[in-house]
């Protein structure tokens, strides 16, 4: 049976990949609106309410706001913000870090999609503080790098100079150096973390790809088991 599925947001980077990657599938039928209904609520309402399947590419605010708008028990929703990652009436759409986890993506009506950088970090920490070989309440440390694709359209036409900027001499550029990136939450909760770990992100002139680093120094690290 043929499900709808509508892409909110489907104008921006996120929604047009997903919308390229869903053409050639035929068990879903893409909702679309029309440019000048895209804005329109009454429009949004009746596109959300009406489909089987949501997708929201949205800013974190705008992405409450469209789960706010969706009335009906029958739309099941996928968020692709950071608005609800840690919300823990949402399944974070992450099956792999558990058996249960599986289970709860696969029977939930709202599903937060993991982040980019989190991805990387619980992949690599969850699995181990789970079985015990790492603690728990370390001061972990994570260190990536990423094309400039996963920033949106203004970030890669500055990179591709597309904005009179002279994108062409950008290297590496780190940021949040605040260490309040929003990703921390997300990687703390759902790595079963007791301290928030250093993250020091930055975008290199590459389109996409990513490399994540998370130094464990063994030998310090209390209940810790040697890697071999």
């Amino acid at each position: 049976m043929t499900k709808t599925l509508f892409i909110d947001g489907a104008a921006g980077t996120t929604g047009l990949e997903i919308a390229d990657r869903m053409a050639g599938r035929n068990e879903f039928t893409l909702v679309t609106l029309p440019d000048d209904k895209r804005k329109d609520a009454a429009a949004k309402r009746e596109a959300l309410n009406d489909a089987d399947f949501v997708i929201l590419c949205l800013p974190d605010d705008a992405a409450q706001e469209a789960v706010a708008m969706t009335t009906t028990a029958k739309t099941r929703i996928i968020d692709a913000s950071t608005a609800h990652r840690v919300d823990p009436h949402w399944a974070y759409g992450f099956p792999e870090l558990s058996g249960a986890q599986r289970d709860r993506v696969a029977g939930a009506r709202l599903v937060s999609n993991p982040g980019c950088y989190p991805t990387g970090f619980l992949g690599l920490v969850a699995p181990l503080v789970a079985a015990g070989l790492i603690p728990s309440d370390w001061p972990y440390s994570v260190n990536a790098v990423s094309g400039y694709s996963g920033g949106g359209k203004a970030l890669i036409e500055r990179f591709e100079g597309r904005d009179g900027s002279g994108g062409a001499d950008i290297g590496f550029r780190a940021y949040g150096l605040d260490l309040h990136h929003k990703h921390i939450p997300e990687m703390q909760i759902h790595a079963g973390l007791a301290l928030p770990p250093i993250f020091s992100p930055a975008v290199v002139p590459a389109f996409r790809g990513m490399m994540v680093e998370v130094p464990l120094p063994i030998s310090v690290m209390p209940g810790s088991d040697s890697p071999d």
